[in-house]
């Protein structure tokens, strides 16, 4: 079929900026891989996380800011267009301190933090314990917890009820997804088009957006696009059902919606093994009780893992092809909390055909020789 815009990617970056390019109506053309690819959506916490990130990179800083400013009225929107629910609650995230140390270590990164853009209030404050408990009265801390920094701005989304909510309204919109496909090649002909060969079938369009996460290298090494990424595996526990005791998301641990507890995630270099194992799910679990002892006495009922998009710096890749004109890359490993983001800001660079010089920090020129190979 012929498109404005072919989307190779249905994921959680994929999905949102094709989104923000079908509502400008244009017509757009989602490629999704098979349900065996590796995912990185399957390793996502659902956190909407501002508070420290962007520590070292203002750059990143400001364009996270710029999504949780929007994230609200992100959701708002897909609800409608979707007409489902996207559980989604700004309530605040916590990220524990353990130790006297990293207590002084927070401290000293949210001064850091603060000072990276001028003028920016400071929305993430530093709690000592008796103010930590103040805070969450019904939840017994560890005796090691020595306090946490606290971010009003932070919540949780369900990132599956996101994605789900993406794809309906997509295809709502005027939108196509074609699932379970894998995209072999990708050429632009002397006309300036794109031609991208998927299943059984042959594409064509105008533009073409690579967020196909660890599959973004290959096909960007034929578009003069070189995107250094590699898998860093996540895994995640769920305990059973349990009455709300946690109303505001922790890093590492949130309750959900239904009452199960999760725990995790891991970082782990392993190639491209997506299994899980119960060495992580030892070391998740102790983790967990040494923040709150009482996790202990719940039941773990599923354990998942999947694969996360790295690059070299950790922050992500927003560039078009200098070589052929129209071929774009999106990729990140946070894909939930710059979800608002890829639908406006990013779609709309697509659609007008330069990213503003705002992503200019997020080029593939960034990384030295030894990263791009």
């Amino acid at each position: 079929m012929n498109a404005d815009v072919v989307v190779v990617g249905g994921g959680l970056v994929g999905a949102s900026i094709a989104l923000g390019l079908v509502k400008k109506g244009l017509e757009v053309l989602v490629i999704d891989g098979e349900d065996r690819d590796f995912r990185a959506s399957n390793a996502n916490g659902g956190l909407v996380w501002q508070h420290t990130k962007g520590l070292g990179n203002p750059h990143y800083q400001a364009l996270t800011r710029q999504s949780v400013d929007v994230w609200g009225a992100f959701r708002d929107e897909l609800e409608h267009l979707a007409g489902i629910e996207v559980p989604y609650q700004q309530s605040g995230g916590l990220q524990l301190c353990l130790g006297e140390n990293a207590f002084s270590k927070r401290r000293s990164d949210l001064e850091r933090l603060h000072n990276q853009i001028v003028g920016t209030p400071s929305e993430t404050e530093l709690l000592d314990r008796p103010a930590l408990d103040r805070l969450l009265p019904g939840v017994r801390f560890g005796k090691d917890v020595t306090g946490a920094s606290y971010c009003r701005r932070d919540g949780f989304a369900n990132p599956l009820a996101t994605l789900a909510a993406l794809h309906i309204a997509i295809v709502r919109l005027g939108g196509h997804i074609r699932g379970g496909m894998t995209v072999r090649n990708v050429v632009q002909n002397d006309a300036g088009l794109f031609l991208i060969d998927y299943g059984y079938e042959t594409a064509t369009a105008s533009k073409v957006v690579l967020a196909a996460g660890l599959g973004s290298a290959a096909l960007g090494a034929h578009l003069g696009l070189a995107i250094p990424i590699s898998p860093l595996r996540g895994q995640i526990l769920i305990t059973e059902r349990v009455e709300p005791f946690l109303p505001v998301p922790i890093l590492g641990l949130a309750q959900l919606q239904e009452g199960t507890v999760m725990i995790g995630t891991t970082h782990e270099h392993a190639g491209l093994d997506a299994a899980v194992t119960a060495d992580a799910a030892t070391s998740m679990s102790a983790e967990a009780v040494r923040m709150i002892p009482a996790l202990a006495m719940l039941k773990v009922v599923r354990q998942w893992a999947g694969l996360r998009v790295m690059t070299p710096d950790g922050y992500p890749i927003y560039a078009q092809s200098k070589s052929h004109p129209g071929a774009f890359v999106a990729t990140c490993h946070s894909g939930v909390t710059l979800a608002a983001a890829h639908a406006t800001m990013i779609a709309d660079g697509i659609a007008a055909g330069a990213f503003p010089n705002d992503l200019a920090a997020f080029t593939p020129d960034r990384f030295s020789k030894t990263d791009l190979n």
